[in-house]
């Protein structure tokens, strides 16, 4: 390595999830299901060096984030569904592997502004998705489909 080169910059982790499965009625809770994936997503990510945590204003989606919060000691930060394009561009510039917890409605778009590929449509009953964005420093990113247990 020549004294002006520069090692090349780790590569930034992004995951992605849909909340957990939640009860019925306006901005609902998890269900106990839910909450059982909620706690398996974490434990699944507990190694994944997640230093930055966000979820929609919804309830159903910060308690999905907020088991990994708790075992992290971080705290989860909300973030705008109706503004995707900037928030792709805040998380490709953190620096450091996040977690995101969205909806089947908001996912797919967001995946795809990061460079992703979000794969099949979501049904409503599909909560089992974690999606692993690796974005390299030279912009490749790369997709894989992890599953959570419920």
């Amino acid at each position: 390595m020549m004294a002006d080169d520069q090692p090349p910059s780790a590569p930034v982790v992004i995951y992605l999830t849909r909340h957990a499965e939640k009860n019925s009625g306006p901005d609902p809770a998890l269900s106990e299901r839910g909450l059982l994936r909620a706690r398996n997503i974490a434990t699944m990510l507990r190694r994944a060096g997640i230093a930055h945590i966000y979820a929609t204003p919804f309830r159903r989606a910060h308690q999905t984030a907020e088991a990994l919060a708790l075992r992290m000691s971080l705290t989860v930060e909300s973030y705008d569904p109706g503004a995707q394009a900037a928030f792709a561009r805040h998380l490709l510039a953190l620096g450091g592997n996040a977690l995101v917890v969205g909806h089947t409605d908001t996912l797919p778009e967001l995946i795809s502004l990061l460079g992703g590929t979000p794969g099949m449509p979501f049904l409503e009953t599909d909560f089992d998705r974690v999606y692993q964005l690796v974005v390299a420093a030279d912009g490749l990113v790369t997709t894989t489909l992890l599953a959570s247990l419920p």
